[in-house]
């Protein structure tokens, strides 16, 4: 099937199957429509198939039952199916494109496009609020943080009720909540765990923001306090290798840099540096790739620096 079923009937039910994006791709998702109307809630996870820990807090939120919503939620929890299946780091096996970063797509592109186009022109529409779960990919650890479209108050305020450490405001485009926010959709994009990791804590963390954001929506009555200090809010910059090599990281996520400082080292088999990497300003380290191997243009790590509110 294209189209989704209708979201709001005014009856309380619980539809589960799958939907059928393109011709080639079928992908499951959770309907779950409340006793009592409300917004609708749409939650994706699965962007990237080895992001498990997202992928298994999405499959948990599927579990809710009618009478424990004001609303509908929305739950496809794995959109990019093959790739969860092969275990591929960002990509879509389909056309080796990273889906996040195609947005808004086009119905005549590549399978990532195509699957891109369908969300923005069949799904996002029909949303009051997206979430967009992420969960580290296997290259990647990372400190939690979400992201949010800069400038969007509404989003942001979807952010601190998620309750993480860090709230990143991002301008880039090709993305899954910056093709939301252009709807007029309030977004944001949670990332927790890494390397592909999960565990009940880490899940736990996810679902407990998630629950937070549907009290803040006024779906449910009740969710988990928020443990944490008030959030940085930061903007991020992102390093990418300028060569080929093996790849030293000299700082952990949540170490503090300077700039200027030597982050680490791309290296030749043989041990030779090929290139340095330093700070471009002072801030945070919110992520770092793991991998050993590195290749030209590749996203080395992620630095943090302080936005005043002012400027959310």
């Amino acid at each position: 099937m294209m189209a989704l079923p209708n979201l709001k009937t005014g009856s309380a039910r619980k539809l589960q199957g799958h939907l059928k994006p393109d011709h080639d791709l079928e992908i499951p998702y959770t309907l779950i429509e409340g006793t009592r109307p409300g917004p609708v809630l749409v939650i994706t996870a699965g962007v990237h198939g080895s992001e498990f820990c997202s992928i298994e807090a999405a499959t948990r939120m599927t579990t809710m039952q009618p009478e424990e919503l004001e609303g509908t939620l929305l739950v496809l929890p794995i959109l990019n199916v093959n790739g969860f299946w092969k275990r591929s780091i960002y990509v879509m096996p389909e056309d080796g494109q990273n889906l996040n970063r195609v947005f808004p797509g086009r119905p005549d592109g590549s399978a990532s496009e195509r699957l891109a186009n369908w969300l923005v022109t069949c799904v996002y529409p029909l949303a009051d609020a997206y979430l967009d779960l992420h969960g580290g990919d296997l290259d990647e650890s990372l400190s939690p943080f979400v992201i949010y479209p800069h400038g969007c108050a509404a989003s942001l305020a979807l952010a601190r009720a998620f309750g993480l450490p860090t709230i990143i405001a991002s301008g880039s485009p090709g993305h899954t909540v910056s093709a939301a926010r252009q709807l007029g959709v309030p977004s944001i994009l949670p990332e927790v765990s890494g390397n592909g990791l999960w565990d009940d804590d880490k899940v736990t963390r996810i679902t407990d923001g998630i629950a937070r954001v549907m009290a803040h929506l006024g779906m449910i009555r009740t969710a988990p306090a928020n443990g944490e200090a008030v959030p940085r809010l930061v903007t991020m910059s992102v390093p990418v290798a300028p060569c080929r090599g093996l790849w030293y990281c000299f700082k952990e996520p949540d170490d503090p840099v300077a700039k200027g400082e030597p982050l680490g080292e791309i290296r030749s088999i043989f041990g030779e540096v090929l290139a340095q990497v330093n700070a471009g300003q002072d801030g945070l380290l919110l992520y770092r790739l793991t991998s050993l191997s590195v290749n030209e243009g590749e996203a080395l790590l992620g630095i943090g620096e302080e936005l005043a509110l002012t400027d959310a």
